[in-house]
């Protein structure tokens, strides 16, 4: 009997496994974490007074603090059970660049939790997660910029007229350290320390934003020569933003902690800066707003559908909202005031339809699917 038992177990077929819920979550979720953190970080950076907005931005901040642990998490189970599939994201030049969404996301929550959260956790506790965060998040970016690229160019098989403002993410990654960095110089000593962390914002600065006019103009070109992107994709148009808003911010943040930190002269130079590069830079992105925006509208016409590259619309007006509000701080204009609290509403209504389908979307399991391949047109 015992004989035949085991001769019936050998031949009877095996249940098949159910599909891992980890296997296809890519590193582009981190910016789920991204887009809901900016909401917090932006709306701080608003003069607003009403009743219950500082207490919404904490809990918006203790969402994206509970995403990020989770994502993080989920995406060390998905480094250790399927390797495989990790290993074939770094090799996808269309999915490696999401890697540098990993450092903003690290960064914005650290940001946050020094902003909004210091209130909850208390300040020691919150200057200890924001060094943590900031500094994690700064070498991973910077490993990121050199990384991603170095594949690219050794590694993946680029086509001709396949730019997309996806490269862009793991270029700015330094800048959103650059741009967050300026809050941690005043809890540091006085002199050479200050000094030399301010210079350090400045020197990402110009790491992040030397490589994105090295790229931008190879996105301008495919879509000049190739058309629009796929409809899918249509919402990373967005992603432009990022350098823009971003590198608006840092300057103005630096500007704002260097009378503490450098000499009079040199801080009265760093705060003329922040206003003569702010102010083109915010014109330049409010023009491509309106590009990115005609073009969402025509995708949508065409029968564009959710995806995760919804997430592209919220970061990148997050930057352009703490951009506006910084300017707003050195110009004293409140024309500058009215833009940011403008984006802040349309950054908050981008956040809340983005988190609802993709809620949705893994609630019905849809998004943890493996991606479907494109249909190729069938030749006459």
């Amino acid at each position: 009997m015992a004989t035949l038992a085991h001769a019936a177990s050998r031949t009877a077929p095996s249940a098949p496994r159910p599909p891992s819920p980890v296997r296809h979550l890519g590193p582009n979720w981190y910016a789920a974490v991204m887009g809901t953190a900016i909401v917090a970080n932006a709306g701080h950076a608003l003069p607003l007074t009403a009743p219950g907005l500082h207490t919404a931005y904490q809990v918006v901040w203790a969402l994206s603090a509970l995403m990020l642990v989770t994502l993080l998490t989920a995406r060390a189970v998905h480094w250790l059970r399927h390797t495989d599939q990790a290993r074939r994201h770094l090799q996808d030049p269309s999915v490696a660049p999401f890697y540098g969404c990993l450092a903003m996301a690290l960064l914005a929550v650290g940001g946050g939790t020094l902003a909004v959260g210091r209130d909850v956790i208390d300040e020691p506790a919150a200057l200890a997660v924001d060094v943590t965060l900031w500094s994690l998040g700064t070498l991973v970016g910077v490993v990121g910029a050199a990384a991603i690229p170095y594949l690219m160019v050794t590694r993946h098989r680029i086509e001709p007229g396949s730019a997309t403002p996806v490269w862009l993410l793991p270029l700015v990654a330094p800048m959103v350290s650059a741009a967050l960095g300026p809050a941690l110089v005043p809890h540091l000593p006085a002199g050479q320390p200050r000094q030399a962390l301010l210079l350090a914002c400045y020197a990402l600065f110009g790491m992040s934003l030397l490589a994105t006019l090295a790229v931008l103009p190879l996105v301008v070109s495919r879509l000049l020569h190739h058309g629009p992107l796929p409809l899918a994709l249509t919402p990373t148009l967005f992603l432009v933003l990022g350098p823009l808003g971003q590198s608006t911010t840092a300057v103005s943040n630096l500007a704002g902690v260097a009378p503490e930190t450098v000499d009079a002269a040199t801080a009265h130079a760093m705060s003329a800066f922040a206003v003569l590069y702010g102010v083109p830079v915010t014109g330049f992105a409010l023009l491509w707003l309106a590009i990115a925006g005609a073009m969402v509208v025509r995708a949508f016409r065409a029968g564009m559908g959710f995806a995760m590259t919804w997430w592209g619309f919220t970061f990148p007006l997050g930057t352009c909202v703490t951009g506006a509000a910084g300017l707003a701080a050195h110009t004293g204009l409140a024309l500058f005031t009215w833009l940011a609290v403008a984006l802040f509403a349309v950054l908050v209504t981008a956040v809340a339809v983005a988190g609802c389908r993709t809620a949705s979307g893994l609630v019905h399991g849809r998004l943890l699917t493996a991606p479907q391949p494109v249909p190729q047109p069938v030749k006459a």
